[in-house]
This record gives structure tokens, C-alpha cells and sequence, in this order.
């Protein structure tokens, strides 16, 4: 029934959201000065690497109104998408296998959750009589500030691995927020920061991404390499990868919160194509058809068919030696561009000559 009471407006949204599928949601301001100076001096440092994009709109990154005008409170909330079947950790030991970040595996979050978060404002639309209402959904869409926005919504807080972390369900979820005119109650109390003295999460980086707690350089961390990165990786990380071709949950899997994280109960958020246990040569195989077909709809389409085969061959260097890697990087090597020549030569190199591997890749996670 339409209303102008805000606080019984406020809950109904909590049960909207839970019967849309969401796990958790908040309601915070637009201040975000504290983490506003963190970013500028993120960026000073030049740990955004190649992403233009996070220096693109600075003003509406940090002043939600800028972008969405009269906003008044961001509604944030959270999904988990952590499959039911978390062997997909033994891949890491398995350098035969491919193992891809666990958000990639299924179909594509930004559209599932913005078609949730549209029919989240629609539904306060029709409910709210007070005045005319503007609002607007993102996920991972736009220059919003989705970490410290959830850390005030209460969603969590944001840990040395530069995650939220939530106390009772770790960090394997999604984040969305609708930005609002509607003068909400927000969340008063911040979640405590639990973290304490553990520094799990920075010591086993394959990479040492974190320069220290809650600091990272993009450029050195395996996600941007291999997702943000258009160009050649740098020859110093390509061992230590191993065979993470499509981000890096490393951090996540150490973390001692996540032995409280929830399994998802999205369909959508499932395994497919047997991604979760796969040899690595068998995706590089693929045909570009093959690749455009069985990525629809994937996370896994954003790097394209050259970047797709750019990793792949980072792992088969790293891959146990193997006459079926040697002669599939043989066959592709003559119709690869220079870019991705450089890498599969370097593949072929170490499967031709094993004993040029000299770094140990980093594993304290069992």
C-alpha cells in the first residue's frame, strides 16, 4: 500500500530484497570524504595501472549526487555467488587444470542483479506517496564507490585485502546499489573491523600485489593482469600465475571469514561448460566460434578470443611438460598475432625446457 512513513517504507524494502534474492541490504549517505582521499592518492601512486577509467569522473565517483542528481541515500545490497561444489580449490594444485575466479564461472552478474535492483525501485516507486521519486540502479556500471558505500550501509567492512568482508558470510558475493531521493533512516553503526593482526590474505598473493594492508598495486594483482591488462604480461608475474587464467581468488580462499561464507542459491551463478574442472589445453583448443559460444553471457567474454588464448598460454607454460600443450601451441603459433606469439613462445620454451622454471609459485593455502 502506498505510504509516506519512511521507517515502515524501510521495512518492507528488507523483505522486497530477500524475496528478490539478495542476502543482505543497507542504506547509508553520499559523505564519502575518508574514502575519496584514499583514492586520490591510489591514483597519485599510479596503482591503477592502465585503468583510465578510475581517474574518468572522479567528482560522481565520490559525490553520488553528481551522478545521479538529488540523490539523498544509496541502498546497497549484496548476493552470494559461491557455488555449492567448492572443489574447484584443488585446481590450484592441479597445474594441468584451469582455474578461473569463481565470480566467472556461471552467467554474467551486472544483468541478473541490475533486472533485481530495477524491480527493488519500482517497487518503492509504487509505494512511496511523498513526493515524485528519482532513483537509478548500478552494478559495476558506473564510477560508483560500491566498497565504501556497502561498508556504511553495513554490509560489511572493507578488509586488508580490499574487500568487504562480512562477519558472517566472508566475501564470496556481489554488491548493487540503487541511488535514491528518498530520505531513507541510513545505517548509523559501521560494521567492526575484524581483520585484527591476520595478514593471511597479503603474504599469499602469487604476485605480492599488496604493498601493505589495504594497499594494492592493480599492476602487480592477477585480476588486472589477466582481465584489465589489453597488452603483453609482464614476464615477472607469468610464473608465479600458474594457472589462474581469468582472475585470482587467492586472497579469498586464505581469508579465515570466508569458512562463514554461504553457498549461492542462484542458478545462474552455477558452473557451466564444466569450467570448474577443465584441463587447460582444452580451452585453449577452442575456435573463436567455440569461445563466442560457450562465453554468452559470461564475465569470461569481456577479455576476447585474443586475451582468452594470451592466458591460457601463460598456464600451459606452467603446466606440466605434455607433447598434446607442445603441439597445441605449436599449431596456434601460426596464425597468432605478435602479442600473442610472445606468449606462446614463452609457453613453448618452458614445456621444451623445463628446468628454465625458477620461480616456486606461491601456495600456503591448502
Amino acid at each position: 500500500m502506498p505510504t509516506t512513513d519512511l521507517t515502515a517504507l524501510t521495512q518492507a524494502l528488507h523483505l522486497w530484497a530477500k524475496e528478490l534474492g539478495f542476502d543482505q541490504l543497507g542504506i547509508s549517505d553520499c559523505e564519502l570524504e575518508r574514502h575519496q582521499a584514499y583514492l586520490e592518492q591510489w591514483l597519485a601512486k599510479g596503482h591503477h595501472g592502465t585503468m583510465e577509467w578510475m581517474q574518468t569522473h572522479f567528482d560522481k565517483r565520490s559525490q553520488p549526487d553528481a551522478l545521479h542528481p538529488e540523490t539523498l541515500r544509496v541502498i546497497s545490497v549484496r548476493m552470494n555467488y559461491l557455488p555449492e561444489n567448492t572443489e574447484q580449490i584443488k585446481r590450484l594444485k592441479q597445474a594441468d587444470k584451469a582455474y578461473l575466479s569463481r565470480y566467472a564461472l556461471g552467467r554474467d552478474y551486472h544483468k541478473l542483479i541490475r533486472k533485481r535492483l530495477a524491480t527493488l525501485a519500482n517497487r518503492i516507486q509504487d509505494n512511496f506517496t511523498n513526493h515524485p521519486v528519482s532513483q537509478r540502479p548500478f552494478v559495476d556500471s558506473a564510477p560508483v564507490m560500491e566498497k565504501a558505500l556497502a561498508e556504511k550501509a553495513g554490509l560489511g567492512w572493507i578488509g586488508k585485502n580490499t574487500l568487504v568482508i562480512n562477519q558472517e558470510a566472508g566475501s564470496w558475493f556481489f554488491l548493487g546499489e540503487i541511488y535514491t531521493n528518498i530520505p531513507f533512516p541510513i545505517n548509523t553503526q559501521l560494521a567492526e573491523n575484524r581483520c585484527g593482526d591476520c595478514t593471511a590474505c597479503l603474504k599469499v598473493c602469487p604476485t605480492d600485489a599488496f604493498i601493505g594492508p589495504y594497499q594494492l598495486d592493480a599492476r602487480r594483482c592477477i585480476s588486472y593482469l589477466t582481465i584489465e591488462n589489453k597488452g603483453a604480461i609482464p614476464v615477472e608475474f607469468r610464473e608465479p600465475m600458474g594457472n589462474r587464467v581469468f582472475g585470482c581468488d587467492d586472497c579469498q580462499i586464505i581469508c579465515p571469514w570466508n569458512k562463514f561464507a554461504h553457498t549461492t542459491q542462484e542458478r545462474d551463478f552455477q558452473p557451466r561448460h564444466q569450467l570448474d574442472n577443465i584441463e587447460l589445453v582444452k580451452l585453449f583448443l577452442w575456435s573463436e566460434q567455440e569461445y563466442l559460444e560457450k562465453t554468452a553471457g559470461s564475465p569470461l567474454r569481456r577479455i576476447g578470443y585474443e586475451g582468452w588464448l594470451r592466458n591460457l598460454s601463460v598456464g600451459l607454460g606452467n603446466a606440466p611438460s605434455n607433447p598434446e600443450i607442445v603441439q597445441a601451441l605449436t599449431e596456434r603459433l601460426k596464425s597468432a598475432s605478435p602479442m600473442l606469439k610472445e606468449h606462446i613462445n614463452w609457453a613453448l620454451d618452458r614445456q621444451l625446457n623445463p628446468t628454465r622454471r625458477t620461480r616456486k609459485i606461491k601456495r600456503t593455502h591448502d
